[in-house]
């Protein structure tokens, strides 16, 4: 089943899980998330620093888990690309610790997509083994974890 915007507006954790509407293209949901985390992160950091938008992550982590797995069963797809509240969450954690800057935001965001997409171990591992809501939302914090080790060391050289 492929969500439309009735079955966005049908359920709170439908709307939360599908990114508030940026999971819908049929061509790269994930990096329509990931975008529209970008500035969704703008806003936030107008009222709170990076530190709280950090903290954030836990309460939003655990909202998505609950979103993404009755949205995923609503689907019948327990991982449906659509679902993207994952990539948001991830992407506020990445660019929490992120210059904020045109590069770094640019490096932040091609680095996540890269680990989303790519998911080297034991992301893979995780992504296959881990059910639900939980496990959607595991594989994306462990690839914010793999680009920020490596915006790290970008930054560590001065490249960033």
């Amino acid at each position: 089943m492929q969500p439309d915007r009735r079955f966005l507006f049908s359920h709170p954790a439908h709307f939360i899980a599908l990114g508030f509407g940026s999971g819908l293209p049929r061509k790269a949901p994930g990096t329509w998330g990931t975008l529209a985390a970008v500035p969704l992160y703008g806003l936030l950091s107008l009222v709170l620093g990076p530190q709280l938008i950090a903290l954030l992550c836990i309460p939003v982590f655990l909202l998505g888990w609950w979103a993404a797995d009755k949205t995923g069963k609503d689907l019948g797809v327990h991982d449906h690309g659509g679902i993207v509240i994952d990539e948001i969450v991830a992407m506020w954690l990445v660019l929490a610790f992120t210059p904020m800057t045109w590069l770094g935001w640019a490096l932040a965001f091609g680095l996540f997509r890269l680990f989303d997409i790519f998911k080297p171990w034991p992301i893979r591992w995780f992504d296959l083994r881990v059910p639900g809501g939980f496990g959607v939302m595991l594989d994306d914090l462990l690839a914010a974890g793999y680009a920020l080790i490596v915006l790290r060391a970008f930054m560590h050289f001065g490249w960033v």
